[in-house]
């Protein structure tokens, strides 16, 4: 059965970008161009993302002039992007813009997975969505060696220790790696 993972880099104090929603924080971090290929989710068939994850990654790649690289990044996974802007696509990528509650379109997004793992990439606010409706199966964490003074929070929300299990915890480069199963909310 597939799961839903949220995998992402986070600052020391738990920012997933910076208030101008960059990310160059973590590529600045050593060895952070070129992840540890063990670090990143399997079996992936779709990716579910914001609006700022997805122009960040279409600008910093240069994804809309160089396409193929899109293919290279993302093989045969759809994207689901929650927004409300008209956002530019790349040639070739199964780009899904959709807006309103997750739990409307949860169901889609499971059926075009199928049997492969469905990887929530950012940001924040869309976490909180997946654990508010009990539809998240793992959080899983790398935490660099860097702090922000303020940014996109990694979860803009209470979350309690009787919803996550450690299952993981390691170093990885100059990053720690926390992975957590998450539990059901009562």
């Amino acid at each position: 059965m597939s799961e839903i993972i949220f995998d992402a880099a986070v600052t020391l104090n738990g920012f997933l970008a910076d208030e101008n929603h960059n990310l160059q924080w973590l590529f600045d971090v050593p060895g952070a161009e070129k992840p540890d290929p063990e670090l990143l989710p399997k079996n992936i068939g779709v990716h579910v993302e914001g609006a700022n994850t997805y122009q960040w990654m279409l600008e910093h790649e240069n994804l809309i002039d160089e396409p193929e690289k899109w293919q290279q990044f993302y093989p045969n996974i759809t994207t689901f992007v929650f927004t409300h802007r008209n956002l530019p696509v790349p040639e070739g990528a199964d780009v899904r813009f959709v807006s309103g509650a997750l739990r409307d379109h949860l169901p889609t997004i499971r059926e075009v997975a199928g049997d492969k793992n469905i990887w929530v990439l950012g940001g924040g606010e869309l976490l909180g969505q997946f654990l508010d409706i009990n539809a998240l199966d793992r959080l899983a964490l790398t935490i660099a060696p860097a702090a922000l003074a303020s940014g996109a929070p990694l979860l803009p929300r209470t979350l309690g220790s009787e919803r996550l299990e450690l299952i993981e915890a390691r170093q990885a480069g100059p990053f720690a790696r926390l992975v957590y199963q998450v539990l059901t909310a009562h």
